[in-house]
């Protein structure tokens, strides 16, 4: 990969919940200046996000039913509407956890459904938060499936907020269950030029860090102005 391939995997990630707006703005221009993917913020961002990278080429992400995943699903579904009318152009959705343990997987289902159903209305990208790190072997393959059967366009491995992040066999894994249509977004930990190759070789599309900026300087990429 090149260094500017390398950028165009990475979401420039910024969800602590002390995020300032000097701190949001700066992370939009360190994505303008290296090629970066998308911004990944929370959803009060968004707006100011989308005014500032406006004909940059990078997008605006944000995150739904963060980081618990244990909103109602009409909630989940009202706040992707919202961040896509101000200017959302992926959204992750973290999955509904809890009902995946009890084995109520039709409501896990349904519910996906609900933020991709918005998100395809708006022409967006939908990626689904599995939080591998709650999860046994059987229930992450359950997870993509049904991420994959609701349409969604990733499956992710972490919140980053959860226990542990992404892992190259995690991410294998995922890349088994949901075949070549899917993308699979690996985040939660990964901080440095060996980890990002080490996930794309393991079958990772997109790469969500904080650390982004550190990556692609290992990697030899200067900012443009």
């Amino acid at each position: 990969m090149t260094t500017r391939e390398i950028a165009r995997l990475i979401d420039h990630t910024l969800l602590a919940p002390t995020a300032t707006r000097d701190e949001i703005e700066t992370l939009c221009d360190e994505a303008v200046a290296y090629g970066f993917a998308t911004v990944c913020v929370n959803s009060s961002w968004v707006g100011l996000c989308a005014r500032r990278l406006a004909g940059s080429g990078v997008a605006v992400c944000t995150v739904v039913g963060f980081p618990l995943g244990a909103s109602s699903t009409d909630a989940k579904q009202c706040e992707a509407r919202r961040a896509i009318l101000d200017g959302a152009r992926e959204v992750d959705m973290v999955m509904n956890i809890g009902a995946l343990k009890s084995g109520d997987f039709r409501e896990v289902e349904r519910d996906i459904e609900a933020v991709v159903h918005a998100c395809q209305d708006g022409g967006i990208v939908t990626k689904v938060i599995i939080e591998t790190g709650l999860l046994t072997e059987d229930q992450k393959v359950v997870a993509c499936r049904l991420a994959k059967a609701a349409g969604a366009d990733y499956v992710k491995t972490s919140t980053g907020f959860g226990p542990g992040g992404a892992t190259a066999a995690d991410v294998a894994l995922m890349r088994r269950v949901v075949g070549a249509a899917m993308g699979v977004k690996a985040s939660g930990g990964v901080r440095d030029l060996a980890s990002l190759r080490a996930m794309v070789a393991a079958g990772a599309t997109r790469i969500g860090s904080s650390a982004g900026v550190a990556i692609v300087r290992e990697a030899g990429h200067s900012p443009s102005h």
